[in-house]
């Protein structure tokens, strides 16, 4: 048996080894440099209202992108569901975040999980905390309007679709039976709505639901199509659903509570097909 000099040893471990990011010039401090290497990007001006509240939120989500802090302490105190109950947790932005759960599913264990300007991969971030740990037996699932207006994260249609995608694959493992919502459509009828198209083109809105309203198909997932029931002759979001153009009015969960309920039953009665 041959043995290698110590000196000869560490020379050859150290070929075989990444050179590391981190380099030290002779006097000088170690200075990182990233591979490959970070853009800069530009800040955009997003105006008098939502420029102060990125402001404010950006610095607390690098600390926790996910914001799962918001529902830690009721997620604590919620007790496990009692036998024979049907849990359902809605998961999504602040469009969920607005629906009064109780005044239109009266007497039903429903959980409101939504966070205004949330993206898909916030709730993705979150859904085992907000979701799984809370151990429903269905989850409600309306996502995805904001990554569309690109306000914390630019996201293209595939991520997008990748992120609904792995939601639907954590539900499945856990046994939970899913609900996907389509995307809400949109307007500019008011002066508070004048860059919602813009900000939202309808023709995107239009094919992610496309893609999700297929995924669903593919995978015996059950889809609510608040869209349908929702749009005008113009392909917008109805003029008396909504003051701010995404928003909807009382009028407009009214619409939406139907929907969601005739969807949950048929996801719950069906819940072998998720399985792929």
């Amino acid at each position: 048996m041959i043995r290698q000099r110590p000196a000869l040893a560490a020379l050859l471990l150290g070929m075989a080894l990444p050179i590391p990011a981190t380099t030290t010039i002779a006097g000088d401090e170690p200075r990182y440099r990233s591979s490959p290497e970070r853009r800069t990007v530009a800040e955009k001006d997003w105006g008098p209202w939502l420029g102060p509240f990125r402001t404010k939120l950006v610095p607390s989500l690098m600390q926790d992108f996910g914001e799962r802090y918001l529902y830690a302490p009721a997620n604590a105190a919620l007790p496990p569901p009692r036998a024979g109950e049907q849990r359902v947790i809605f998961l999504g932005d602040s469009i969920t975040d607005l629906w009064n759960l109780p005044r239109y599913f009266p007497g039903k264990p429903y959980i409101n999980r939504g966070i205004g300007s949330q993206v898909t991969a916030q709730m993705l971030l979150r859904f085992h905390q907000d979701v799984v740990a809370l151990k429903p037996k269905a989850v409600v699932i309306l996502a995805g309007i904001n990554d569309v207006q690109g306000f914390l994260q630019q996201e293209p249609p595939e991520q997008i679709e990748a992120n609904w995608e792995a939601m639907a694959d954590l539900a499945e493992a856990h046994d939970i039976a899913i609900v996907f919502g389509s995307l809400l459509p949109v307007n500019n009828y008011t002066d508070s709505a004048r860059e919602m198209l813009r900000e939202r083109p309808p023709e995107r809105i239009r094919e992610l639901n496309a893609w999700l309203k297929d995924f669903c198909a593919r995978r015996g997932i059950v889809y609510a199509d608040y869209a349908a029931a929702m749009t005008d002759a113009r392909g917008l979001l109805r003029a008396d659903l909504t003051r701010d153009g995404i928003h909807p009015l009382e009028r407009g969960y009214a619409l939406m509570a139907p929907i969601a309920e005739r969807a949950i039953g048929q996801a719950l009665a069906h819940k072998p097909q998720h399985r792929r």
